[in-house]
């Protein structure tokens, strides 16, 4: 039996948007340690005998406190050999996989990382893009509260650029959000709310900055959910005349 611990994301949702290799370290693992937001299908790739251990983490519901889910890694990894983390998204983006993978370090455990679809590609699974030609060079991802509970000073930054904005862990933080890009002008910038992430039963909300939190409040959407703003997120007009501009030429012919 030779410890070792295995990070590895899960995606945003949808079971099948996990990797192959991810699948053989479940398939190889003595125990899983899994997140509330892993699809439950996931650990039918475990074998039988594999200890699966639910750690799960909610917006303002923990059921585990970080520190005792890395000691939990530990005793298990020491107790058992292969452990396997299974992560909502990728363990690196929010996830707090780098504490994870330097605690089970710090006890000789080896450790590796099969990295996962992050929510922040929920745009593209939905149709949607973070970055179009001619729009924005960039795009931010944001937490919306940092970790001593207060929001998050990038947004006011990010509000002044021309960059598509993506903001996690925000739903219910939304009227302060959009407050921020109402100071800067931007009453009219599209806004998309995922919710669900890519689960049979996601969702999109299309609005702007002036409309989106009644929108929200009239849904009565949940987290988690994702907060995408940008010009890139809305349509493209260009691509709408030439549309009409070629309509109109095979009606006239």
């Amino acid at each position: 039996m030779k410890p070792r611990l295995t990070l590895v994301g899960a995606g945003p949702g949808d079971p099948e948007l996990i990797s192959m290799k991810g699948i053989k370290a479940l398939a190889s693992a003595d125990v899983v340690l899994y997140d509330a937001l892993v699809h439950p299908d996931l650990l039918h790739h475990c074998n039988d005998d594999t200890l699966k251990v639910f750690v799960g983490k909610r917006a303002g519901v923990h059921s585990f406190q970080q520190e005792k889910i890395n000691e939990m890694i530990v005793e298990h990894a020491l107790n058992r050999g292969h452990v396997v983390r299974l992560k909502g998204g990728d363990p690196f983006i929010f996830g707090r996989g780098k504490e994870e993978l330097d605690y089970a370090g710090t006890f000789g455990i080896e450790t590796a990382v099969i990295p996962g679809i992050s929510s922040i590609n929920l745009p593209g699974y939905y149709g949607m893009s973070l970055t179009r030609r001619g729009i924005n060079e960039s795009f931010w991802v944001i937490t919306a509260v940092t970790s001593n509970g207060e929001l998050s000073s990038d947004l006011k930054l990010a509000s002044q650029t021309n960059a598509t904005v993506v903001v996690l862990m925000g739903l219910k933080r939304i009227k302060q959000i959009v407050n921020i890009f109402k100071r800067a002008n931007k009453d009219e910038l599209p806004v998309a709310v995922i919710y669900r992430g890519s689960w049979q039963d996601g969702k999109v909300l299309m609005g702007s900055i002036k409309n989106i939190e009644q929108k929200v409040s009239r849904a009565r959407y949940e987290t988690p959910a994702l907060i995408v703003m940008g010009e890139a997120v809305g349509p493209d007009p260009k691509f709408y005349q030439q549309a009409e501009n070629l309509r109109q030429k095979y009606l006239t012919v």
